[in-house]
Parts: structure tokens; C-alpha cells; sequence
């Protein structure tokens, strides 16, 4: 699993996830994602399109970083999951608690007009 952030025009940090978030491609990111999501107030978008398995581990970090941010006064929004993925999100009820978009624009407004003050 490997992980690459990026600052868009916006301000808003772009967080692009690439492999299978099992318990060993989780561990290889999850110390890197914890400290993207909890050093700053944040709106970030977790890209998901490049994730082709998803596991409860990842589900568990996702979450928490969510958590995290949201603790800051951030915002963070879920970008294009593959069906499997979404599937896995849709069925533990993680797309009730952090948001689903498949359109980066609309993904980026979203973030940036729910943030809480």
C-alpha cells in the first residue's frame, strides 16, 4: 500500500490511497495518515479509487482519522471507491458517518462548504 498527499488550489489536502488495505497494507500507511489528519485543521479528500480491497482494519483507520479531524475542526470526504470498496463502506454504515463522492469538483465544494466552524 502506498500513500501520496497533495495540496490542490483550494487549500484542500488530497490524500490519494494506491493498494489493499488489509491488515498489511493498512500498517504500512496507517502511522503516515494518522499524522496527515491529526497535526491540522484540515479539509481533506481521501481519494479510494486505487484501493481494490478493504478490509476492517482499514475501515478502523479511515475512522479514525476521521474522527481525528473532526476533533480539529476539519472535514474529510471518501473520492471514487471502487464498487468493492464502496460495497464494504456502504455495509458498515462508514458512508452514514463520512461522505462518498465520485466527482474530485464536487468532492473539493462539498469539504470545503460542510466543514463545521
Amino acid at each position: 500500500m502506498d500513500m501520496t498527499v497533495e495540496r490542490l488550489d483550494s487549500g484542500i489536502k488530497k490524500i490519494s490511497l494506491h493498494g489493499r488495505m488489509d491488515i498489511e497494507g493498512t500498517n504500512q500507511i496507517d502511522l503516515r495518515l494518522s499524522a496527515e489528519t491529526s497535526m491540522e485543521k484540515a479539509n481533506v479528500v481521501v481519494d479510494l479509487s486505487d484501493v481494490d480491497f478493504m478490509a476492517s482494519v482499514g475501515i478502523g483507520v479511515i475512522v479514525r482519522s476521521y474522527k481525528s479531524l473532526k476533533l480539529r475542526g476539519g472535514r474529510m470526504v471518501l473520492f471514487n471507491p471502487q464498487k468493492v470498496v464502496e460495497l464494504v463502506l456502504d455495509r458498515t454504515l462508514v458512508n452514514t458517518l463520512i461522505p462518498i463522492f465520485y466527482d474530485l469538483k464536487t468532492a473539493c465544494e462539498q469539504v470545503i462548504l460542510d466543514r463545521p466552524d
